[in-house]
């Protein structure tokens, strides 16, 4: 089987999962690191084992020419990067959000036409066992329709963790705790549940003293009228992740905090039913891969690669988090109900998650 060379930017504490990640994987060779920081990426290498290290990417991607390159660097970095490193000939796995705007999406994916090479979005949440299994599920009839889904993702983050200078600002972090720390949750229902229709939505700086939202509520419709509420919050010193999905034939839950196992989740039939042997199978899930929620999503890039094919949360599956992101901000910051698809260029919520146009001005 042949290697991959692979090199990560940006050495923060997230970056320390993606090299388990890609050091896990038996076919890829991690031959570099850059970071601003020369300390960092010292210490960062000496840590993994990293033999090349820079403090600017392009000799990275000059010198060392890999296959695959994570990004792990603050939010406002996220587009530039990915582009420059599409360009050099390199697939790319960037840390979310993978852009600030649709209108950077769109850049993005010139880039992927231009180069012949992906840009994915680290969504770990749905490649963990328990996802794909209820998605096999759902895919084959099996629990019937989607009705409702409730994810509630209350988080603590404390005053420390906004000292850090570039977050808590529409400008460097590109969102607030809807775009930072509630995209995983979206991103999995809406995989799940498929296309949705339209959104409401409200946001609300409430404990914190930044500029983005710190709580945000959506109420959202999808196409095969299901309906779904998603709840974000930083403000929650209980911190729980708490999902349901309510089909015709059963309940699936799953109740964790940010990486979830294959006993977090939970399969109930209405009282009435008679479908044991069912409910049996359905919670009969595959046995853990050893791997991390991310790892999973590494592997199946990386299997993505072998074939030649576009991974999964590229393209149209990093857009559709994005989108829907982009119109629970407009919903909220106009009040008004915003439909799928109805954000295209010319819109300020196209060029910003926040509506601002080019005089500041925001058209809420």
């Amino acid at each position: 089987m042949s290697s991959f060379r692979a090199a990560l930017i940006g050495t923060g504490a997230i970056a320390r999962s993606h090299a388990t990640a890609l050091q896990r994987e038996t076919d890829v060779e991690l031959v570099a690191a850059a970071d601003i920081r020369p300390e960092a990426v010292a210490t960062f290498g000496e840590t993994y084992g990293i033999a090349h290290l820079y403090t600017d990417v392009e000799s990275l991607l000059r010198e060392q020419h890999p296959d695959l390159v994570h990004i792990c660097t603050p939010p406002h970095t996220h587009c530039e990067l990915s582009v420059q490193c599409l360009e050099a000939g390199a697939w790319v796995l960037c840390e979310k959000p993978l852009a600030g705007s649709l209108a950077e999406l769109d850049v993005i994916e010139a880039a992927e036409a231009r180069s012949g090479t992906y840009c994915s979005s680290v969504y770990q949440w749905r490649f963990g066992n328990g996802a794909q299994h209820l998605k096999t599920l759902i895919d084959r009839g099996e629990l019937g329709r989607p009705l409702l889904g409730t994810c509630q993702i209350t988080w603590y983050r404390d005053d420390a963790y906004y000292a850090v200078p570039w977050r808590g600002s529409w400008q460097s972090e590109l969102g607030g705790c809807t775009m930072i720390h509630g995209i995983h949750a979206i991103d999995l229902l809406l995989w799940l549940y498929g296309p949705w229709r339209e959104v409401s939505a409200k946001i609300g700086t409430l404990d914190h003293d930044i500029e983005v939202e710190d709580v945000s509520l959506a109420l959202i419709a999808f196409e095969n009228g299901a309906l779904a509420t998603i709840t974000n919050s930083v403000v929650s010193p209980r911190q729980r992740s708490t999902l349901r999905f309510d089909f015709q034939a059963a309940t699936v839950e799953l109740e964790h905090l940010y990486n979830y196992r294959n006993e977090d989740w939970r399969y109930t039939l209405p009282e009435s039913s008679q479908r044991t042997a069912d409910l049996a199978r359905w919670q009969d899930l595959p046995p853990e891969t050893g791997r991390s929620l991310l790892g999973n999503q590494v592997a199946q890039l990386l299997a993505a690669k072998r074939r030649g094919e576009r991974p999964p949360t590229s393209g149209e599956g990093a857009r559709r988090a994005l989108e829907f992101i982009a119109s629970l901000y407009k919903s909220a910051m106009t009040g008004q109900i915003v439909e799928r698809g109805s954000i295209r260029p010319g819109d300020p919520f196209y060029e910003a998650m926040n509506g601002l146009g080019s005089d500041g001005e925001s058209v809420a």
